[in-house]
C-alpha cells in the first residue's frame, strides 16, 4: 500500500468518498447474481437529496433489459449534468420498467430523514410495471417481502442502481430549478438546496422557506421569519401548481 502523501490527509471526507467512488466498476455483476438465483425483473433502488435542507428525497427504481446494455452508468454524483441528461432519456427509452417517488419535506421533518428514504424507495418499486421480483438497494433495506440485497457503494457497482440514481437525480434537478424561481434568494438552482456557504448566509439572511426541512439543524437554527414574497398571491398559486405536481409523481 503507498503512503498517505500530505495531500491525501488534507482532503474532506466527501472528496475522499469521490475519489473512492471514481474508483470502482459499475457492472451488471449483481444483476447476473440475481438472474442466476431464478429472479427474471431485478429492479434497482436509489435515492437522492437525504442530505439536502430544502424539498423532497427523491427514489427511483428501474428494471434493465437484460438484451440491451446502457453505456456509461455510474454513481449520478460523478456525471456532470448533461451526460445525466442523456442517459436518463436512454434509461426511461430502454428499460423493462422505471419510476420514480418523492417524500416531501414535512413528511420528513415528521419521521426522519432515513425512513423518509426508505418510503420514497418503496413507493417507486410499487409503481413499477411490471412488478419486480428482486431488487437491488443503495446502502439499505426495505420492508417487503421481495428478495433483496442492500449494496455498499451500490449505485457506483450496480447498473441497475446507479440508472435509478441517475433517474432520480435528474428528476429531483429539475424540481429544485422550479423551486428555485419561485425562492430565488437560497440559489437552489445551484446548490441543489445542500449546506452551500451561500445556502447558509441567506438562511441566516432570510430564514427558511416552508419547504426547508425544520428538523434539519441549519434549519431551525435559522431565524424563522417568513419572507415577504412568499405571501405573495403569484407565489401562492405557483406553489399550489408545483405542489400538485409533487403529488402527482409521488
Amino acid at each position: 500500500m503507498a503512503p498517505k502523501t500530505k495531500a491525501d490527509s488534507c482532503i474532506s471526507p466527501s472528496a475522499a468518498k469521490l475519489r473512492l467512488l471514481k474508483k470502482l466498476r459499475c457492472t451488471l455483476k449483481f444483476e447476473k447474481q440475481a438472474w442466476t438465483g431464478g429472479a427474471r425483473l431485478v429492479a434497482g433502488v436509489d435515492e437522492v437529496g437525504r442530505g439536502s435542507l430544502f424539498g423532497p428525497v427523491v427514489a427511483a427504481a428501474v428494471i434493465l433489459d437484460p438484451a440491451y446494455r446502457i453505456r456509461g452508468l455510474r454513481d449520478s454524483k460523478l456525471l456532470p449534468p448533461e451526460r445525466r441528461e442523456i442517459l436518463a432519456e436512454r434509461i426511461r427509452r430502454h428499460a423493462v420498467a422505471w419510476a420514480i417517488a418523492a417524500v416531501d419535506a414535512a413528511r420528513i421533518d415528521q419521521i426522519n430523514i432515513y425512513q423518509a428514504s426508505r418510503v420514497a424507495m418503496w413507493q417507486a418499486v410499487i409503481e413499477l410495471q411490471p412488478a419486480a421480483d428482486c431488487l437491488l438497494v443503495d446502502a439499505m433495506r426495505l420492508d417487503c417481502d421481495l428478495p433483496q440485497q442492500a449494496i455498499i457503494h451500490g449505485d457506483a457497482l450496480s447498473a441497475s442502481i446507479a440508472a435509478a440514481s441517475i433517474l432520480a437525480k435528474v428528476e429531483r434537478d429539475r424540481m429544485l430549478c422550479e423551486w428555485d424561481a419561485v425562492f430565488p434568494v437560497y440559489g437552489l438552482a445551484s446548490n441543489k438546496g445542500y449546506s452551500t456557504p451561500h445556502h447558509l448566509a441567506a438562511l441566516r439572511e432570510h430564514g427558511p422557506s416552508p419547504l426547508h426541512r425544520q428538523s434539519f439543524a441549519p434549519v431551525w437554527n435559522a431565524p424563522q421569519e417568513v419572507l415577504a414574497f412568499m405571501l405573495e398571491e403569484k407565489t401562492e398559486e405557483v406553489l399550489q401548481e408545483m405542489a400538485d405536481e409533487a403529488a402527482a409523481i409521488g
